[in-house]
């Protein structure tokens, strides 16, 4: 499966390159640009901080951050041994956040995610006892490896940020991210995600298999004593927090974006829903995310406005899940992010 541009940010192609220190705008600065570096330069910073004890795996990182900016949640597809997990563990640890991890197994109950009444013998009545999903940073390992009633468990959890239990609606911390994990090679005994429970993912970001020199350097690591259990040892701190992210959300909320540049999500959009490999193009929600996570790539970039290249940078990881390839098209070979690509080339950037 290729990269999208989110994905390479190490690569001089990727615009902007954010595996690097996003570059300051030119010319006078405004107050309110000013006073949103500390929140950016932390959330930078921890780029740093989790490869510590993720190689090779920047993309990813640029991903959850976007999505924690935006307040989406995140699908990780990846064959397994490629970090997944220890990425989850490593960006919650660098953002000082509570996380839980689910292992979804065929016999999971939607009561073991949200939780549910225990009867208390000593007073007689049934109190509620908090599910796994009341955290900040939710990992949802294998989550195509439960039955479709547990999956829905987590979809009133991801869109409202709360559960209902005994008819009460019970309110979920802020902020609270479900990063879920997949295995994009074993299908049996899955069950995968329908499109309704897919478009509630904000990015669906690849987790490669890394090259060679990075590969060595993992070895390398372990070689010398490195424990993917202990954080720790690994030199992995906070370096930023929920308050950087909160400051950093307004921030991007604010980012300026051109009518233009809405046309061209739109025009991005409508693209896809008349490509003869998709049976099912980008919907207005995949729109609206497509123009959230270009905002949050701006800001991270240092800029106050978004331009064509940030909806560009952002569209694969934020619209490939959103699209169904034809049966046929399958068999050809065409994949979800081959025919974005012919999309983006396709719809005249704005000038």
């Amino acid at each position: 499966m290729s990269e999208s541009p989110a994905e390479r940010p190490t690569r001089r192609r990727a615009v902007p390159a954010a595996a690097t220190t996003p570059p300051r705008p030119a010319g006078r600065r405004g107050a309110r640009a000013a006073r949103h570096d500390g929140p950016r330069e932390a959330l930078v910073a921890l780029r740093a901080e989790v490869a510590k004890a993720v190689v090779g795996q920047d993309g990813a990182v640029t991903g959850l951050v976007v999505a924690l900016l935006c307040r989406g949640h995140v699908l990780l597809e990846g064959v397994p041994g490629v970090a997944k997990t220890l990425l989850v563990r490593a960006v919650a640890t660098a953002l000082d956040l509570d996380t839980k991890r689910v292992q979804f197994t065929p016999d999971l109950m939607p009561g073991d995610v949200t939780g549910s009444l225990v009867y208390d013998a000593r007073t007689s009545a049934f109190s509620f006892r908090e599910g796994p999903v009341f955290t900040n940073l939710l990992l949802a390992d294998e989550i195509n490896r439960t039955p479709p009633k547990t999956q829905a468990s987590l979809l009133e959890a991801m869109e409202e940020r709360q559960v209902t239990v005994d008819g009460l609606p019970r309110a979920l911390p802020t902020p609270f991210i479900v990063a879920a994990t997949q295995n994009p090679v074993e299908y049996e005994g899955t069950y995968p995600l329908p499109e309704a429970q897919l478009d509630r993912f904000l990015l669906k970001l690849t987790m490669p298999l890394p090259g060679r020199d990075d590969e060595v350097a993992v070895l390398d690591r372990h070689h010398a004593g490195f424990d993917p259990l202990d954080l720790a040892a690994a030199g992995v701190r906070p370096v930023a927090s929920a308050a950087d992210l909160e400051a950093g959300a307004l921030a991007a909320a604010e980012i300026t974006m051109t009518p233009e540049v809405m046309g061209y999500i739109v025009d991005i959009a409508r693209a896809t829903r008349t490509s003869p490999s998709l049976s099912l193009g980008v919907s207005p929600r995949g729109a609206t995310a497509l123009l959230r996570t270009a905002k949050a790539w701006a800001w991270l970039s240092g800029r106050e406005f978004a331009t064509p290249d940030d909806v560009k940078a952002l569209a694969r990881p934020t619209l490939r899940h959103r699209v169904a390839v034809r049966p046929e098209a399958e068999l050809e070979g065409v994949t979800a992010d081959g025919v974005l690509d012919t999309v983006l080339a396709s719809v005249p950037v704005p000038r």
